[in-house]
């Protein structure tokens, strides 16, 4: 059991996916806030180092809106296909041409988490390979209508219809989510808070 008085968590991230899986692992009182984090990254940074600094300008950005006691959890999950980096989609034609992208070809999702109380931090990142099966415009078309991919970076989420894009995947699931847990579980032993204890 988490010690609530000891432990006052806050999820700094606005995502729905992201408080259902703390929920899934027993994380069942934490506050939200929304930090107004600066996203712009360095050139020429790898994509685990992209996700990384951005989930430590989040941390950075939410010690304006949390307590130096509180527990911060920040994330940044990214779709990479090859070289290319593709967010939320801004319309359903770019909902389109990034589903037609990935059909039939291996991305990569790779989340930055960190952890953070007062000035200690943790932070690490995880990274995901997802294989899609070929599919037609018809079938991307419909799943567009569906809204589902309008508000998820690359355009779909693994934990809805859009699983029926997903043909296999190499690695963290729940990372795919955006939130990987059991990295995220060893980071929050580290700062005393016991899943499983």
């Amino acid at each position: 059991m988490i010690d609530y008085t000891k432990n006052h968590i806050v999820l700094a991230s606005g995502s729905p996916r992201r408080q259902e899986l703390l929920r899934r692992i027993g994380i069942e009182q934490f506050d939200v806030v929304i930090p107004q984090a600066d996203e712009s990254y360095p050139a020429g940074l790898s994509a685990r180092d992209t996700v990384a600094h951005i989930a430590r300008a989040k941390a950075d950005a939410a010690r304006a809106l949390t307590a130096e006691t509180d527990l911060v959890i920040t994330a940044d999950t990214m779709v990479f296909l090859g070289d290319e980096r593709l967010g939320k989609p801004h319309s359903e034609a770019d909902a389109l041409r990034m589903l037609t992208e990935l059909s039939g070809n291996r991305h990569t999702v790779c989340t930055g988490v960190t952890v953070r109380r007062g000035d200690r931090l943790n932070c690490f990142t995880t990274s995901t390979d997802v294989y899609f099966r070929p599919a037609s415009e018809t079938e991307l078309r419909a799943y567009i209508a569906s809204g589902e991919p309008m508000d998820k970076a690359g355009g779909y989420g693994i934990q809805g219809l859009g699983a029926l894009l997903v043909e296999r995947i190499d690695g963290d699931y729940y990372n795919v989510m955006g939130l990987p847990l059991l990295p995220l579980a060893r980071a929050l032993r580290e700062f005393g808070v016991e899943l499983l204890g």
